[in-house]
C-alpha cells in the first residue's frame, strides 16, 4: 500500500514544481538560472553518488565516470548535430525542447525504479530513497517546464511534457512490480544521465539564462538553485 502512496506523491511532487515554473513564466530567465543550478546539483549530489553506489560492486568509480562522460558527449553530438540549432530562442526549437525534457522523464521513470527496486531490498532502505526521490521531483517539474518554454514551446506543450514527467516515475515504481534489474545496470544508467543533465544545465540553461538578462541575478538564482538542492538532498539522506 505505502508505495502506491508514494507513486501519488511524486506525481504531485512534480506536477506543483511545473506549475509554480509556469505561475512565473515572466520571470523565465531566473527559472532557467535556477533550474540550471538545480540540475546540475542534482547530477553531483544525488544521481553520481546513487550510481557509484549501485555499480560500485561491478564497476570501479573511474569506469562509472566515464559513462558519465559518454553520456555528455552524447548529448553533445545529439545537440550540436543531430537536432536542429538556432540562436534565437524566439525562433523556437521545440525538437531540441522536447528532447530535453524527455530526458528528464526518462530520470523520472529511474526515480520510480530505484524507489521500487530499495523497497524490494526492505520498507526502510525504501523509504529512504523514496524521501529523496519526492525531495527533486518538485525541481524535475521545474526543470521539464522550464526546458520547453526555453526551446519556444507553449504552455500546453510544456503541460504534456510536465504530465509525462510526473507520470514517469509513478510507472517506474509500478514496473518494478513485474520486474527486477541489477542495481549495477540501474546504476550505470544513471551514471549516463549524469552526463546528459550535467550538458544540458551547463552548456544550455546557464548560457540561455542569462540571455538579453542581467547576469547577476540569473547568477544568483543558478547558485540559489545550487544550494537549494544541495540542502534537499543532504536533509533526504539523514
Amino acid at each position: 500500500m505505502i508505495i502506491f502512496l508514494i507513486a501519488v506523491a511524486a506525481f504531485c511532487s512534480t506536477l506543483v514544481g511545473g506549475f509554480f515554473a509556469l505561475r512565473l513564466k515572466d520571470r523565465l530567465h531566473l527559472i532557467l538560472g535556477f533550474s540550471a543550478g538545480a540540475i546540475i546539483a542534482v547530477a553531483f549530489f544525488d544521481i553520481l553518488p546513487e550510481a557509484l553506489e549501485l555499480a560500485g560492486t561491478a564497476y570501479s568509480a573511474s569506469a562509472i565516470l566515464a559513462v558519465t562522460v559518454i553520456g555528455f558527449g552524447a548529448y553533445l553530438v545529439l545537440n550540436r548535430l543531430v537536432l536542429p540549432h538556432e540562436h534565437h530562442i524566439d525562433e523556437g526549437q521545440p525538437l531540441r525542447g522536447g528532447v530535453g525534457a524527455g530526458s528528464i522523464s526518462l530520470h523520472s521513470f529511474l526515480d520510480g525504479a530505484a524507489v521500487g527496486l530499495a523497497f524490494q531490498v526492505s520498507t526502510a532502505v525504501g523509504a529512504v530513497v523514496a524521501v529523496a526521490v519526492l525531495a527533486h521531483n518538485f525541481s524535475d517539474g521545474i526543470n521539464t517546464v522550464g526546458m520547453v518554454l526555453r526551446h519556444g514551446g507553449d504552455r500546453r506543450v510544456a503541460l504534456k511534457w510536465l504530465f509525462a514527467d510526473a507520470t514517469a516515475p509513478v510507472l517506474g515504481i509500478l514496473s518494478t512490480l513485474f520486474f527486477t534489474v541489477p542495481a549495477e545496470i540501474l546504476g550505470l544508467l544513471l551514471a549516463l544521465f549524469a552526463g546528459f543533465f550535467l550538458y544540458i544545465g551547463a552548456s544550455d540553461l546557464i548560457p540561455e539564462s542569462y540571455h538579453a538578462h542581467p547576469v547577476r541575478w540569473t547568477t544568483v538564482a543558478t547558485i540559489v538553485g545550487m544550494l537549494a538542492l544541495y540542502i534537499v538532498i543532504r536533509l533526504a539522506g539523514v
